[in-house]
């Protein structure tokens, strides 16, 4: 097996370098971003190691299930797509080459695991004395022994959504899909990959944020205060700025704490990049004229209870006037360690101002990811981006799909 690791300013540029190199049968084993070194400044850029893996003759990549029938129906042929993609999703090849197959993080083994460990811890209590003749009732079926085991594997796949806040809601909604196509005999690693799956599927893709057609894209940031509003906006804005070799402008409409501007000016100043402060409608509207020839316009609004009906009305004339004049993203910036209840009830007010996206910031406060899947399926909107630490530039990126339903299916670890 031929493991190698390829550099470049974006992902799609390493795996092309690497394609160019090995051919089109390599697999993508792993991706993390990283300072590029001697970059002088207080914001470095950055690069995105990409790697992957090339399979020889005689070898073969680890895997999480067990061999395939020779025989198969189009319903295990999916399933074993899924296994495939779960295989893919759940390495970790931060170690050297040498030990990257030793040192594969399957999430099929450990819940397989845990499993036969309660399993065993309860079979003492389940057991039932044998009839003398060693069967059951005349007329009455053996127990379906494979049925029983399934049911058990199940059963831990929804105490693990649960125990990692997915509300029961959404963890029924995941295991009645499962019923709803189960078939006898199955093995767990099948199980896993459907529900690995439907959880992907749930999440759908994140969009991030996309180019204008033409002129700039303005960029609303709007979410209650003390969530990370205004870093996030940092971390976002310096990666295009610094990578991606962006014009980028920033603006300020919260003009009740005069810290938060005083932040989001520093950082302007770090990333030489103009600043202002808005304060009315009008005012949003001459700077995203005055700014037409630059990439992104940032624009970080004032941080406020949901319940505040005014700031609420005033923020919905700031996003009009925005629209009106040019192309225009929302997002809803919200804290991972937030009540599910508060959520629900912070996410619907802001609806009712202007669709957005999500960002969830503090993922490195939490233990448990459930709020994300829940919040998701509650206002059917996609998730954009997570931050995980206070460092700007880093600590932050376009949100994973597979790297949170893994987090949702472990026993409490990330």
């Amino acid at each position: 097996m031929i493991i190698k690791k390829f550099v470049g300013k974006t992902e799609e540029e390493a795996t092309e370098a690497a394609r160019k190199e090995l051919g089109s049968g390599l697999v993508v084993m792993n991706v993390k971003t990283a300072k590029k070194k001697g970059f002088s400044g207080v914001f470095g850029g950055k690069q995105v190691e990409v790697t992957v893996a090339l399979e020889e003759d005689g070898d073969s990549l680890k895997t999480v299930r067990r061999e395939a029938p020779r025989t198969v129906d189009p319903d295990t042929a999916k399933l074993e797509e899924g296994v495939r993609a779960a295989q893919n999703a759940v390495s970790v090849m931060n170690e050297s080459s040498q030990n990257i197959e030793k040192k594969l993080d399957s999430l099929q083994t450990m819940l397989v695991s845990r499993f036969q460990q309660e399993a065993a811890r309860s079979e003492p209590a389940q057991e039932e004395p044998a009839s003398p003749e060693g069967e059951g009732r005349e007329g009455t079926a053996a127990p379906d022994d494979g049925s029983k085991e399934q049911d058990k594997f199940i059963r831990l796949l929804y105490n693990t959504m649960i125990e990692n806040e997915v509300d029961e809601k959404y963890a029924n909604l995941i295991v009645d899909d499962l019923e709803k196509n189960r078939k006898p005999n199955l093995p767990f690693d099948y199980i896993l990959a459907n529900v690995y799956q439907k959880m992907i599927l749930k999440f759908g893709k994140a969009e991030g944020i996309t180019p204008a057609a033409k002129g700039p894209k303005t960029l609303l940031f709007m979410g209650p205060t003390g969530i990370g509003k205004t870093t996030t906006i940092a971390k976002i804005a310096s990666h295009f700025s610094v990578d991606e070799k962006k014009k980028v402008a920033l603006l300020t409409a919260d003009t009740y704490r005069i810290a938060a501007a005083e932040q989001l000016r520093t950082y302007a100043n770090i990333l030489e990049a103009p600043f202002r402060v808005i304060y009315s409608e009008d005012e949003i509207r001459t700077a995203i004229s005055d700014f037409r020839d630059f990439d992104y316009i940032f624009v970080d609004t004032a941080g406020h209870s949901h319940q505040n009906e005014e700031l609420l009305e005033k923020m919905k004339l700031l996003l009009q006037v925005a629209r009106e004049s040019g192309e225009c993203q929302t997002f809803l910036v919200l804290s991972a360690t937030t009540k599910y209840r508060d959520l629900q009830r912070i996410a619907m007010s802001y609806k009712e101002i202007d669709e957005y996206q999500l960002i969830f910031t503090k993922l490195d406060e939490t233990s448990s990811l459930g709020n994300l899947m829940n919040l998701r399926l509650y206002v059917e909107v996609p998730i954009a981006y997570v931050t995980f630490g206070q460092n700007v530039p880093d600590d932050i990126e376009l949100f994973n799909p597979q790297k949170t339903v893994k987090s949702l299916l472990s026993t409490g670890r990330r």
